[in-house]
């Protein structure tokens, strides 16, 4: 955690709204994303985003700073997503036909800036696709594999996201990497 990011933690601490602003401004994309990825609605992610700040702020005092703080955020949006599916209870389809990507594999579609509308089109299917495939992952799975490759974290940071030992995270992304190429494999 650098400096700048320290003392904004230090002065909203402190009571300092505009610092708190500052570190909303930082983590905002990064929360959400994180919360979409996880529940696949850009609504509920907003709400899932914006509950996270709250309880940021209502629970800033309790921040331990020998810990990095994007670990202690993406904890609490990680569980309030994982609640957030608990409450749900809504199956997902996995047997849906997805069309649109024969022969073609997925970073070959992300890795070209300039893409014609078709690309276009097959790119947002694949999205689809695979957020699809994503979503049916069991939680447990779908939590760690979103923080190792969407959020770049390493397995010690995982780790103490969802509070689990090094060796449960590495578990829990091999199985789901599995789990993610059986089903992407028969879509």
């Amino acid at each position: 955690m650098d400096s700048t990011e320290q003392g904004m933690i230090k002065r909203a601490k402190q009571g300092d709204r505009e610092a708190f602003a500052e570190l909303v401004n930082l983590y905002k994309d990064r929360v959400y994303h994180v919360s979409y990825r996880m529940l696949g609605n850009r609504q509920e992610a907003e709400d899932v985003a914006q509950e996270t700040f709250l309880r940021v702020y209502s629970n800033l005092e309790n921040y331990d700073p020998q810990y990095k703080f994007s670990t202690w955020i993406y904890r609490i949006a990680s569980n309030l997503s994982i609640d957030t599916i608990r409450k749900r209870k809504q199956s997902l389809s996995l047997d849906a036909e997805i069309t649109g990507s024969e022969g073609m594999e997925w970073h070959e579609r992300l890795a070209d800036p300039s893409k014609s509308p078709e690309e276009e089109v097959l790119t947002d299917e694949l999205q689809d696709e695979v957020q699809g495939a994503i979503m049916g992952l069991n939680p447990k799975y779908r939590a760690v594999m979103l923080l190792r490759y969407i959020e770049d974290l390493s397995l010690q940071e995982i780790s103490n996201v969802v509070q689990l030992p090094i060796s449960t995270i590495k578990t829990r992304i091999h199985r789901g990497r599995e789990a993610l190429r059986k089903k992407l494999r028969f879509m």
